[in-house]
């Protein structure tokens, strides 16, 4: 039963972060502080080491640093860049974590493409979509692109290679 817990603990977590961010244009904090602390009990009843905790540690570390650079730059939204290290947290210093940037920027492409292509395509939202505030807010010119979407697209896909499968399969 908890090997089901921490198996689907993340995706849920992920999948909640993705809607939020395309209703309200906001990843809210309490979702992220619980992706650490999933991720923390997670590691402490797989039994992870010293060494993985640090290399997990690291992972979100680094992609915290270089998603606040890109926050600061006016690139990424806050939301975006606390949960791209929460999930790198859950990633750890893996390939795996390498294939979840590489999936997010080719999502991140294509849902931007699509946006950009949505808000030029349609001036105005026609009848019942018009009082819609999150397609309002998703078509307005002057809002962000819901990253958010992106991130756990991408963190949806690689997770089953991730160590957490292979750790929980075998205990």
């Amino acid at each position: 039963m908890i090997v089901f817990g921490i198996l689907t603990i993340f995706p849920a977590l992920v999948a909640l972060a993705a809607v939020s961010d395309l209703l309200t244009m906001k990843i809210p904090n309490w979702l992220n502080l619980l992706l650490v602390a999933g991720f923390i009990i997670a590691a402490a009843f797989a039994g992870l080491s010293l060494a993985e905790w640090g290399l997990h540690g690291l992972a979100c570390a680094v992609v915290f640093v270089v998603c606040f650079t890109m926050f600061v730059l006016g690139w990424m939204g806050g939301g975006d860049a606390k949960l791209a290290s929460a999930i790198a947290l859950w990633l750890g210093w893996t390939p795996v974590l390498l294939a979840f940037a590489f999936w997010t920027a080719v999502y991140g492409a294509v849902l931007t493409a699509f946006i950009l292509i949505f808000r030029r395509a349609i001036p105005v939202l026609p009848g019942p979509f018009g009082r819609m505030g999150w397609l309002l807010r998703l078509h307005d010119q002057k809002t962000g692109i819901p990253y958010g979407i992106a991130l756990a697209a991408a963190a949806l896909q690689v997770f089953p290679r991730s160590v957490w499968f292979a750790l929980l399969g075998s205990g």
